[in-house]
């Protein structure tokens, strides 16, 4: 399948996470992110080198600023289980607005075509690193990294956007 992009649907998916009174839920990316402007961005693991010394945490310090241009929500998701995401939620104590959603199984991030196979590495299924900004659900910005790189799905990328 092809990765998703500019002027598609969000599909609508399934993830989970853990909410402001720390109770396990399912939550519909449709509900989460119709009639709203969002940005979704996807690391490869929770824990890992680049995501929690520089993807991460740009969303989380520079969560106000994108929240001040119009962003509704800003929506973490990764292949790895909800506890696992809990604990590396609970890692970012000044966090606000980045909302941390498990993908256990991978399947949404194959609905948006961004699995990655790090098998090689011991790793699995994985997603590549994206960032999307959409507007009622329509991809408006559609920032896909190649390889390992962490070049265009940064914070800053999607301030320039907006």
């Amino acid at each position: 399948m092809a990765p998703i992009g500019v002027g598609s649907t969000l599909p609508d998916g399934q993830l989970a996470w853990f909410d402001e009174s720390d109770q396990l839920q399912q939550v519909s990316i449709s509900s989460l992110a119709a009639g709203k402007k969002v940005i979704l961005f996807g690391v490869p693991g929770a824990f890992t080198p680049t995501c929690s010394m520089q993807h991460v945490p740009g969303f989380v310090t520079q969560s106000e600023e994108l929240k001040a241009k119009g962003v509704d929500e800003i929506l973490l998701v990764s292949v790895n289980d909800p506890f696992v995401m809990k604990a590396w939620a609970k890692s970012f104590p000044d966090n606000k607005h980045v909302k941390f959603l498990a993908d256990g199984s991978g399947t949404y991030t194959k609905a948006l075509g961004l699995e990655l196979d790090l098998s090689e590495k011991g790793l699995g299924l994985r997603s590549r690193r994206f960032a999307l900004l959409a507007d009622d659900l329509k991809v408006t910005v559609a920032n896909i990294e190649e390889g390992g790189q962490f070049t265009i799905s940064g914070a800053e990328e999607i301030l320039k956007a907006l």
